[in-house]
């Protein structure tokens, strides 16, 4: 397939501005983590080759958490198709996902727990989630096998 090219000039400059971190979702949820006592690690690169930077990370846990934009991302809730070159939209978008995809197996077969939360999610219940998650990772390195063994 041959590269697809933006529309426009005009419209690559105005695209490339879009921040790609710090953005209002992700740094609401970092509010919340932060407020319910979470320290973490932000745009935490998780792998080397190939290059992935996780938005929030929990390196001692291994928890990598990504923050995806509705349209960057196609979330199923409220992903628009740009009429507009389609093609390039829709081959933009579409390797974002690939790339989510491959990142997640990359990190989860190096005990990485992988995270992903749509920008539209409540921060309140994104943070709830990947809470439980720290707590239960914590439980799991505190209680020996011993203490395994016995609760069975």
């Amino acid at each position: 397939m041959s590269r697809v090219q933006p529309s426009s000039s005009e419209t690559s400059r105005r695209m490339a501005k879009v921040r790609q971190k710090g953005t209002e979702a992700e740094l609401a949820l970092r509010r919340e983590l932060f407020r319910r006592g979470l320290r973490y690690r932000v745009s935490f690169q998780v792998l080397k080759k190939p290059r992935r930077v996780a938005d929030i990370a929990f390196p001692g846990l291994r928890i990598a958490v990504f923050v995806d934009g509705c349209f960057w991302h196609g979330c199923p809730e409220h992903a628009t198709w740009p009429k507009q070159n389609a093609e390039f939209w829709r081959h933009k978008i579409e390797t974002n996902r690939a790339r989510d995809a491959d990142t997640a197996v990359k990190l989860q077969a190096t005990d990485w727990k992988v995270v992903r939360v749509w920008a539209h999610e409540s921060p309140a219940d994104a943070a709830a989630a990947i809470s439980l998650l720290v707590v239960r990772i914590k439980a799991m390195r505190t209680t020996s096998i011993p203490d395994m063994v016995r609760q069975q």
